[in-house]
């Protein structure tokens, strides 16, 4: 197939999405697929629109012209109106189907998704409402609440009119989790223990959007689960060596024990997984996810969020899922196309 693996953009992920993008199209062109790496934002120069999806194709090349953009991203943000970069819109439309390897805002927020929708490009993943949906962490509660997926008890403060001063008005004690509302990768989450701590988590959490969660802590164990082609995929526990599951955690390799399957109970196993196909369902998405969970001493099960398109660098954990079926990495890639389509 001629795929155009579209990563980069302007989110506070870009450079997880370089990564994430740089192995989706070698592992595509592994298999024999014709995948070129685009930058969303920066584009493409001097295309060969006679070939532009050619036998041979240098991946690394494409990954560090990408890579050349990024001291300058808030500099071209500023001076920029249109967010399509050269000759991208261009490219997907000769492609058979777009992979999309962006995370966060502007890419995993159902705004490109609308505009492929409109343009009758086929794309991976979840349709514009969900992604969009799914971004938001405040509506995904609240859809959670209504589906009945339990989740953490949490309410929403504005940039404009914080109106919580402290925890303690809204009924929460410490700790506390405060957390942005569109923000992914676990980038400006704070687990915060007395009032000072959550003062500067508020201040440093609105530097990054006007919107953020003041969320009830769950002390216990983290997992996660994929949910591909509508089915659970093997349960992952996370167990980070210090601290939770932030930025770092996530993509330092050694920083955190990942075990798939986890060493649940078969009850467990089955009643994650089923609650995690019906937090997808309940949100609207289709293709593939990613549900987190965190389980209490007592065995609760909380569902946090949902990713529509989830990491696929070395150490992310839908391909550790994958592997656990005993599916490689570039057969994932041929498989989130497959559902996707299908979907």
């Amino acid at each position: 197939m001629d795929v155009v693996v579209l990563a980069g953009g302007t989110s506070t992920e870009r450079d997880v999405s370089i990564v994430s993008g740089t192995g989706i199209c070698k592992a595509l062109r592994s298999k024999g697929h014709h995948a070129v790496l685009v930058d969303i934002f920066c584009g493409v120069e001097n295309v060969n629109w006679e070939d532009p999806f050619p036998e041979k194709y240098d991946v690394e090349a494409a990954s560090g012209y990408m890579k050349s953009f990024n001291s300058g991203i808030s500099e071209m943000i500023t001076r920029r109106r249109r967010f399509w970069g050269p000759n991208v819109l261009e490219l997907c439309e000769k492609a058979q189907i777009v992979f999309l390897g962006l995370h966060g805002m502007n890419g995993e927020d159902g705004r490109v998704q609308a505009t492929f929708d409109l343009m009758g490009i086929p794309y991976t993943g979840s349709g514009y409402l969900s992604s969009g949906v799914a971004m938001n962490k405040g509506m995904t509660k609240a859809l959670f609440q209504a589906g009945g997926i339990p989740t953490p008890l949490s309410i929403m403060m504005k940039k404009e009119n914080p109106a919580v001063k402290s925890p303690q008005e809204a009924g929460f004690a410490f700790p506390v989790v405060v957390k942005t509302c569109c923000g992914g990768s676990s980038v400006g989450v704070y687990i915060v223990k007395d009032q000072d701590s959550y003062e500067k988590a508020v201040e440093d959490g609105f530097s990054y959007e006007d919107t953020l969660l003041l969320e009830e802590y769950i002390d216990g164990e983290e997992y996660t689960v994929g949910v591909i082609g509508g089915k659970a995929y093997p349960i992952v526990k996370i167990s980070p060596l210090e601290g939770f599951y932030d930025y770092r955690n996530k993509y330092t390799a050694g920083c955190t024990q990942e075990i798939c399957p986890a060493p649940l109970p078969e009850d467990q196993t089955l009643k994650m997984q089923e609650i995690a196909m019906q937090a997808a369902k309940v949100l609207g998405i289709t293709g593939y996810c990613r549900l987190d969970f965190m389980m209490d001493a007592k065995g609760n099960f909380y569902c946090l969020e949902a990713n529509t398109l989830p990491g696929m660098t070395p150490t992310s954990l839908i391909p550790q899922e994958a592997a656990a079926l005993g599916m490689d990495y570039a057969g994932l890639c041929e498989e989130l196309i497959r559902v996707s389509l299908e979907s």
